[in-house]
């Protein structure tokens, strides 16, 4: 058996800010931004939180899904930035939607994340351990950016996505995921105690990032991951129909559709709208690309996520 997606839903902050209105708290302006970056706006979180705005992602799929929530055995949010420690956001949700009946836990993987949740339901449900599963990406960035630091403040956004996968007959899905813990300082946000709440001067809990690093870490792991998954499946990059990868930057997808020499209009985006929203950027261009009659039966969709860790996953699959 292997899971198939039968709804998904996203939910961003109706808050926006825009290059201009960032231009107004650091040095930079919209033709900077969008020139390195390709993101034009990003949605914040004002009073929502992260488990919120994954349990109005859950609503959505669950709506159009169609299927009565009680029917969820399993819910995984993958989050790097819940409100809380514990109780898990997964739980949220799980009150959240009803789901009476499922177990929940949060997977930490940054903007790895979704992708890898994704995989472990299919594991569930190839194991037989689980029917349904719902699988989220939910992130509040905007609380972990120092917003005086153009290098990253630019780059993010809140959001979150959400699919369900429910277990049927159907083509293999193929997997792949890997770490390189050497170079976790490339990405860093370090655990904020009291004391970094007392003093809103210190800077060493808010995001880092090597902007470079990650640059060349990801345009060059990104085509190789894919590239594993497809030699496992044995297919070729002319049977998938899309790649959709991690939304961080327009010029890293170029980048990775370059290496593989497919056409860039393989490779949909969205962070021109939304910006990088972490876990939340694959299931958020899933449910668009659903709902706007992109996907049909039948076709090989590839998904790719990269980030901190160092981390990078990918996944093939039939929708």
């Amino acid at each position: 058996m292997v899971g198939k997606i039968c709804g998904t839903g996203s939910y961003v902050p109706p808050h926006v800010m825009d290059n201009d209105d960032l231009a107004r708290i650091v040095d930079t302006n919209d033709e900077w931004i969008r020139e390195r970056t390709g993101i034009g706006k990003r949605h914040i979180a004002e009073d929502e939180t992260t488990s919120y705005m994954a349990g109005q992602a859950a609503l959505r799929a669950v709506s159009q899904s169609g299927i009565d929530p009680e029917e969820i055995d399993m819910i995984l949010v993958a989050t790097s930035s819940s409100e809380t420690v514990f109780p898990c956001a997964a739980c949220e949700v799980q009150r959240i939607i009803g789901a009476v009946h499922a177990v929940g836990y949060d997977l930490n993987a940054a903007c790895t994340g979704f992708v890898l949740a994704f995989n472990t339901a299919q594991a569930y449900i190839s194991a037989g351990f689980c029917k349904t599963v719902m699988v989220i990406g939910a992130d509040s960035m905007s609380n972990l950016l120092d917003w005086t630091d153009r290098g990253t403040c630019i780059l993010f956004g809140d959001g979150a996505g959400a699919v369900i996968l429910k277990a049927a007959e159907g083509e293999p899905v193929y997997m792949a995921a890997h770490s390189d813990g050497k170079k976790g300082p490339a990405l860093t946000q370090l655990s904020r105690h009291r004391k970094d709440w007392e003093n809103e001067q210190n800077k060493e809990s808010y995001l880092h990032m090597d902007g470079q690093g990650v640059f060349k870490f990801a345009v060059r792991k990104v085509p190789e991951i894919i590239e594993e998954v497809l030699e496992e499946a044995e297919m070729n990059l002319e049977d998938i129909d899309y790649f959709v990868l991690h939304q961080a930057n327009k010029r890293i997808i170029e980048a990775a559709a370059k290496r593989l020499k497919v056409p860039i209009d393989k490779f949909p985006m969205n962070l021109e709208e939304y910006a990088n929203t972490s876990a939340a950027t694959v299931p958020i261009l899933l449910d668009e690309m659903a709902r706007g009659n992109m996907l049909c039966e039948g076709q090989k969709i590839m998904l790719a996520g990269f980030g901190a860790g160092l981390t990078w996953a990918a996944c093939l699959f039939e929708w």
